[in-house]
């Protein structure tokens, strides 16, 4: 098994910027997206990586754009090393064999798009953040409503809900998101100087429930239940775009169908194998944190791996 990638190095060319899990390279006419190793949990990067993780999640997503092309473009340009060592190349950098090693099965040259300040979230279960602002908000004994949306009272932690619903949050820098509601989205699009803020934002919720109907009920296929997700979108001469990743286990929630049952967390194909091991190691949850064990990556990895198995329908190459 080969080392965990926790960080790129492209010599010639500098790092844009670097996130939890991805190093960013401007290319100058498009973008280049390295999904490393690392995982964070609790808002900490963890001192060692997670074999394979990246090109899960690279992979997942080159997945999801090609079979849901048909709802919204997106801004895939390839996923191939020669396409993208030649663009590489012509943007000054040099290609050496370990940097085509490092970048194989986990980049993504991508097209340049004014990135929307708003996280696009879909829910199609009682889950996560808005079943702890669900019990919050009394919704074991009465009626709530949260996010301009209705629940009746009693519902169960990961019961179904009938309808997917659309809930926004803001891009935080650090920290966590803050879940706002679909009017909240429209005005931090008004102020970031979208004129047509509220409409955009509509727009965002349609094709965000698109994007998680088709895509949910082709996971179902395959015995995997699609609980939420994330996605991401940017303007291309006006033009919506999807971005960033599409639906991987970094972004969604993914269950185990044949073991689904409501009342009680479900246990997932994503890292809450490495937050269980943490909050049981007595960390206080600011770094910097421990190193994983050996167990817990391998652990954490096979889940990544049988996500990608789960959802392609084939092993990861």
């Amino acid at each position: 098994m080969k080392a965990p990638v926790l960080n790129t190095e492209i010599p010639g060319l500098p790092l844009l910027a670097s996130g939890k899990v991805r190093d960013l390279y401007d290319l100058g006419d498009t973008l280049l997206l390295i999904a490393t190793d690392r995982i964070s949990a609790f808002d900490v990067i963890m001192p060692n990586g997670i074999p394979d993780k990246g090109r899960v999640l690279t992979q997942i997503s080159h997945f999801w754009f090609t079979h849901l092309a048909d709802i919204i473009p997106n801004h895939e340009i390839s996923t191939e090393v020669d396409p993208i060592a030649e663009a590489l190349e012509r943007a000054g950098a040099t290609v050496t064999p370990q940097v085509r090693e490092m970048l194989e099965g986990r980049s993504l040259l991508c097209t340049k798009t004014q990135a929307l300040p708003v996280e696009c979230v879909v829910r199609g279960y009682l889950a996560g953040s808005l079943w702890k602002e669900y019990k919050q908000a009394g919704g074991l004994i009465q009626a709530v409503s949260l996010h301009g949306y209705d629940f009746p009272a009693g519902l169960r932690e990961s019961e179904r809900l009938p309808a997917p619903i659309f809930t926004p949050a803001t891009k935080a820098t650090s920290g966590h998101d803050e879940n706002i509601s679909l009017a909240q989205a429209g005005e931090a699009l008004v102020a970031a100087g979208h004129a047509n803020g509220r409409e955009l934002a509509q727009q965002l919720a349609q094709t965000s429930i698109a994007l998680y109907n088709q895509a949910a009920e082709r996971a179902l296929q395959n015995g995997i239940i699609v609980a939420d997700t994330k996605f991401e979108f940017g303007l291309l001469n006006g033009k919506l775009i999807w971005i960033d990743e599409a639906l991987s286990p970094d972004s969604s929630r993914f269950w185990d169908s044949e073991i689904y049952a409501p009342g009680k967390s479900q246990p997932s194909f994503d890292k809450q194998f490495v937050r269980d091991w943490l909050e049981a190691s007595g960390w206080d949850k600011t770094p910097p944190a421990p190193e994983l064990p050996a167990d817990v990556v391998e652990g954490t990895a096979d889940r990544y791996r049988e996500a990608y198995l789960r959802v392609t329908g084939v092993p990861l190459g």
